[in-house]
């Protein structure tokens, strides 16, 4: 089997590979979401194949996958499943590969932990703590409602079982994938201990969803930790990546087209959030819930599928400004966090 190389990035369609370097394919998995799709890597190493993410577990994607495996990718069997983190789209099938193809799995150990923790809890109404949240973001009430009467969407929906057993990769280390070695290094903020890959020849980076090229990516708090800060966190982790960013690398990501020029994104990135900030601190000299800062954050009111997304990161941008000492938080009646400018108080 023949590949072209990839000589500008045009997405590959369903059930095909575009090869990007050497023994480096992409292959793209669709979503049910406006995000309408997760990129997926394959890489030959000689005796097997190395997928990095998989997509979330569907019959469609299941489909898909196996026609890669009878079509081409069928020249050798996979051998190992990398899974950057934790989120659904990206480790959806790792079990499949685990227990239809005999596949390693590989991950941080957070994002092993978390991952099996979300697909082993299953709800079929919402939890208090669910509830809670939702009324402390200052959800709006017919969407509340909404999710009152509804059975919510849990991680099994979309992914399958998870091993019992994986092998761990931890920041620092050093892996072979493809014939080449790479260094780990994890990034925060989206994901916990999000693992991304960078090649010793300095040409490629394995980004997933920490070093996206044209979006951001979603930096949310839930239930689980409503007081986090993956702002910060996902801030400080863009400020280490830039000590090893270079120009000459293709980042390969999670979502959307490869790009270079990394050491300029990250600086966006970072100047971007600031920016966000900064007009949430001034709309903020009045008191306002989370939801009420859809439109300073992202210049835009937001209503249907995006809500939930809009809602954990704007909540965990009041987070962050709260964690800074810059904003305090009185609880209003109905649950709701109100968040205000100290100065202005």
């Amino acid at each position: 089997m023949t590949f072209a190389m990839a000589t500008s990035f045009t997405p590959p369609a369903h059930g095909t590979v575009t090869e990007l370097a050497r023994g480096v394919f992409w292959a793209r998995m669709p979503l049910p979401i406006a995000l309408d799709h997760v990129n997926v890597y394959v890489l030959d190493g000689g005796d097997g194949w190395t997928v990095v993410d998989t997509g979330v577990d569907t019959k469609l994607s299941r489909r898909l996958w196996q026609q890669l495996l009878d079509g081409p990718l069928k020249a050798k069997p996979v051998r190992r499943v990398i899974v950057t983190h934790h989120h659904l789209d990206h480790v959806g099938l790792a079990g499949w590969f685990v227990s239809n193809h005999g596949a390693e799995l590989v991950m941080t150990r957070t994002a092993y932990l978390m991952a099996r923790m979300l697909q082993l809890d299953v709800q079929e109404e919402p939890t208090p703590e669910m509830v809670a949240f939702w009324r402390s973001c200052g959800m709006a009430p017919d969407v509340l409602e909404t999710r009152l009467s509804e059975r919510p969407f849990n991680t099994a929906d979309a992914v399958g079982p998870l091993p019992l057993g994986y092998t761990r990769i931890k920041c620092g280390d050093e892996i072979s994938i493809g014939g080449r070695l790479w260094d780990v290094r994890c990034g925060d903020g989206h994901a916990p201990e999000h693992a991304t890959f960078w090649s010793r020849d300095g040409d490629l980076v394995l980004g997933g969803d920490q070093l996206l090229g044209s979006i951001s990516p979603n930096l949310g708090v839930s239930a689980t930790e409503p007081f986090a800060d993956p702002v910060g966190e996902w801030m400080q982790s863009c400020l280490k990546f830039q000590d090893y960013a270079l120009d000459s690398q293709l980042v390969l990501t999670g979502h959307k087209l490869p790009y270079y020029g990394l050491p300029a994104r990250l600086s966006q990135l970072i100047k971007n959030h600031h920016r966000a900030l900064d007009r949430l601190l001034e709309y903020l000299s009045q008191p306002h819930a989370a939801c009420d800062c859809f439109i300073p954050l992202f210049k835009r009111d937001i209503r249907g599928a995006e809500y939930g997304l809009a809602m954990v990161e704007a909540m965990a941008h009041c987070v962050h400004l709260y964690h800074n000492g810059l904003v305090t938080r009185a609880l209003r009646e109905d649950g709701a966090l109100i968040w205000q400018r100290k100065d202005q108080q």
